[in-house]
């Protein structure tokens, strides 16, 4: 059984006892409870509009703060003695789907 989730502005294909990384969630979230916007078993597909009646995916958080890979950022302009080099890491939360009802 396959879901699609909306969190915190973006959405997901989740399947139960699957794990995925997530925009980092507020501090103290243990658990969520995610409305569908499509579910399917492979045979039926039922689209939501905007949500599915009824279908409710559980998740339980299972690290606060997990960090990205490193990107890095370059200015340089040639001729103009400018540069100038940054760095971001993203910050996510690691979630795993319990259920999909």
């Amino acid at each position: 059984m396959q879901a699609v989730v909306k969190i915190s502005g973006k959405q997901y294909i989740v399947s139960e006892k699957e794990s995925l990384l997530v925009d980092l969630l507020p501090e103290g979230t243990k658990e969520l409870t995610l409305d569908a916007l499509l579910v399917t078993d492979g045979e039926k597909t039922t689209v939501g509009t905007p949500t599915v009646k009824g279908a409710v995916v559980k998740a339980k958080v299972i690290e606060d703060e997990v960090k990205g890979g490193k990107i890095r950022v370059i200015r340089y302009k040639s001729k103009k003695r400018v540069h100038k080099e940054i760095g971001h890491r993203q910050k996510y939360s690691r979630i795993e789907v319990t259920s999909i009802k």
